[in-house]
């Protein structure tokens, strides 16, 4: 857990990168990204060398074991300095990293000029990770010698008093990660954590599934499944298990390669090596994958429209639109293998739009798959940096319908109060949705009134499949008893009199 004395760290360090200059969120954390980066790759050289001693027998080593190679260890040079360390990072770290290769970084000879690691076509890449794959265009933007050192003391002294263990690690990422109060231009924005662990809840994976994002962003769904899968199953899983686990388990795309560099170091950050983390489109031609996961998670952006001409065909035949958030919901569609689950976010626009494209889609869901559940959650879910009023969708890929009645359930309160200020708050439904929603059988008796109730589809298809709670909600209006005139009149004259009285009673004292 974070607690608030390692939220303050956090906080003197991202304060001592804006005063060296640098004030965008995203660039912060992609340069402490590299930073904490740098530093597991030596905690795992260390775990190498202490592991050679035991056993006595010679291992493969990140660092070349020359001179320059030991100087890019952080043991070595995090104490040295502040003009050295610059040097170090800015000639000879960074340049290493963008050229990683099999799990190693290059050396450098006597000129200082880097030795790039060459191609062997008799081993296979794995060492080439999805974070190495996505340096080519990093940069190094810390500006100054003092920020740098500043940064790097406060990381050690987070690293050596506050970070016990690979969760930890994850969650002060996912803090600093949680200070991205920023939306995207076409409408993406960060899924709050709590909202991603309901989500995975409702589809509850396992370790044999295969889970897509293919609108991954920090990879915040992946590493909540990842939680999800370690927790309930981390004792029993086999060493195949925890291999699928380590890699093809995780999936996400995305169009922005900070953030593919940012997913990939998140995902390394919770133990899941080598990621399917790639740069694509995900409703366009570029994507043909169909029928490979048994789990999609995401929150697709919302506000976004693509080039009509690059649109998948095979989308289009489902919705027509160039919408990116009908696109994404036939796209669920065809990645997920027959019996697939997904939990998804829409705005509201989608459960009750008119337009043909939005009454395809729906009907698709209901007629030709098993639409199982619509959660609406308040507008505030996103605050600060968005309004909206969204929906999350439950449903299974069946190709053979199975929507007999929909499950509606309407959230008022997610455990924060729904203003800007997002602060704790005791009033939170998920533990509610969660418990209900694996024991749908009790459910049948709701009544419309109450919070969460049953639908039949008979009834759904009648209203043009909208799926907007509000359409199906009934309200019980109490009557209210109001005073008769008189009585108010009465009354009137009563406070009328008392006014003159103490009025009277002011001017005898004068």
């Amino acid at each position: 857990m974070v607690t608030g004395a390692i939220k303050n760290k956090v906080d003197k360090i991202w304060t001592d990168i804006w005063a060296g200059g640098i004030t965008n969120p995203l660039t912060v954390i992609e340069q402490l990204t590299y930073l904490m980066f740098i530093r597991s790759l030596d905690e795992k050289e260390l775990a190498t060398e202490d592991f050679e001693n035991m056993a006595g027998e010679k291992m493969e080593h990140i660092f070349p074991a020359s001179e320059a190679g030991q100087s890019m260890r952080w043991s070595r040079f995090k104490d040295k300095d502040s003009r050295e360390i610059f040097l170090t990072m800015q000639q000879r770290v960074f340049p290493a990293i963008k050229k990683m290769k099999y799990g190693r970084l290059p050396d450098f000879d006597a000129n200082g000029e880097l030795v790039e690691i060459a191609d062997d076509p008799t081993r296979p890449d794995e060492g080439n990770t999805a974070f190495a794959r996505y340096m080519d265009d990093a940069m190094f933007l810390i500006p100054t010698p003092q920020v740098l050192q500043k940064i790097i003391t406060g990381l050690e002294d987070l690293y050596t008093h506050d970070i016990a263990d690979l969760d930890m690690q994850g969650d002060l990422y996912e803090y600093m990660l949680g200070k991205l109060a920023t939306a995207g231009q076409n409408g993406q924005f960060r899924t709050p954590k709590h909202i991603r662990d309901m989500m995975v809840e409702l589809v509850q994976p396992t370790p044999d599934d295969f889970i897509c994002d293919p609108a991954c962003g920090t990879a915040g769904f992946l590493v909540s499944s990842a939680k999800y899968v370690r927790k309930h199953y981390g004792d029993d899983m086999t060493p195949e298990q925890w291999q699928h686990f380590a890699g093809p388990m995780f999936a996400g795309f995305d169009m922005d390669r900070t953030m593919l560099r940012i997913s990939a170091m998140n995902l390394m950050l919770h133990s899941i090596t080598n990621p399917d983390i790639d740069y694509k489109d995900s409703v366009s031609k570029q994507n043909s994958i169909c029928s490979k996961y048994t789990i999609c998670l995401a929150n697709p952006p919302f506000k976004g429209t693509v080039d009509a001409e690059s649109i998948n065909d095979d989308l289009k035949a489902v919705t027509n639109t160039k919408k990116t958030e009908l696109l994404f919901l036939a796209l669920f569609l065809r990645m997920l293998k027959t019996g697939g689950r997904c939990a998804c976010i829409v705005p509201d626009g989608v459960l009750f739009g008119s337009s043909k494209a939005h009454q395809s889609i729906r009907k698709e869901l209901i007629e030709n798959h098993q639409l199982r559940a619509v959660i609406s959650m308040p507008s505030g879910v996103f605050k600060p940096y968005a309004g909206v009023s969204t929906a999350v969708l439950v449903f299974t890929k069946t190709g053979a319908g199975g929507t007999d009645k929909v499950w509606f359930y309407d959230m008022k309160a997610d455990g924060f109060s729904l203003d800007d200020k997002r602060t704790e708050v005791k009033e939170n439904d998920i533990p509610d949705i969660i418990a209900r929603f694996h024991n749908l059988d009790a459910e049948t008796d709701r009544k419309r009134t109450e919070q969460s109730f049953f639908v039949p589809k008979a009834e759904i298809a009648a209203n043009g499949y909208d799926l907007s709670i509000n359409k199906y909600k009934e309200t019980e209006y109490v009557p209210v008893e109001y005073p008769s005139t008189a009585e108010i009149l009465a009354d009137l004259h009563e406070l009328e009199m008392e006014i003159t009285k103490g009025l009277a009673e002011l001017e005898e004292m004068v």
